[in-house]
């Protein structure tokens, strides 16, 4: 019984840590930092490495991507290296996902969350890790449609999941259905073809 306190303790724990770390929201810290406008209220509004990339350079954009991958990553991998089981791991990095979404230090203003979505899968291995960014970007290459790029290469994760490490399918379930859904306005303008497109070529 006390071992499934301590447990439960350490699982509501590193929830509310995942939470906290993807509130950290560093597009918007790197563009104040370096004078640019707030990626909230420029481009598409949205405060990822995409919209980041729109309003300023390669560089900035890849810090932005780096360090929302990592505030995915973090959470994750400390939760499974005090094995926190595989449900709860799901858990934490929707936390983390939905802490990018709405940050409680950003007056719960963020965006779609695809690399700390991405971040929180890479601790089930590199070669997840890979399929799916040889996936956005293919999907990105062909279209130039960030968000087309970010719902086919979430929706696909499951399977790649099933594929690699069954175990981790139905937390991948859940990340995939919260991703989907914040893009709920992006599937709209995609169907009605006002979707803006990415404007810097992907080589």
């Amino acid at each position: 019984m006390q071992i499934f306190i301590v447990m439960l303790l350490l699982t509501l724990a590193m929830i509310i840590v995942a939470y906290l770390l993807g509130s950290i929201s560093s597009a918007i810290l790197i563009c104040k930092m370096l004078g640019l406008p707030d990626p909230r209220t420029t481009g598409s509004n949205n405060p990822g490495a995409t919209n980041v990339l729109r309003i300023s350079n390669k560089f900035t954009a890849a810090s932005v991507l780096f360090l929302d991958i990592l505030k995915g990553t973090v959470p994750v991998w400390g939760a499974y290296f005090l094995q926190v089981e595989p449900l709860y791991l799901g858990i934490v990095g929707v936390a983390a996902c939905l802490g990018h979404m709405y940050p409680i230090f950003f007056n719960f203003q963020g965006g779609k969350a695809v690399a700390t979505a991405l971040g929180t899968l890479l601790p089930i291995g590199l070669g997840l890790g890979f399929l799916l960014i040889i996936t956005w970007v293919a999907v990105a290459k062909l279209t130039k449609y960030s968000s087309l790029a970010a719902i086919v290469t979430v929706s696909m994760a499951p399977l790649y999941v099933f594929l690699l490490k069954p175990l981790y399918v139905y937390p991948t379930l859940m990340l995939s259905a919260l991703i989907i859904f914040r893009h709920k306005g992006n599937i709209v303008r995609l169907l009605k073809g006002t979707e803006s497109k990415i404007s810097t070529k992907i080589k």
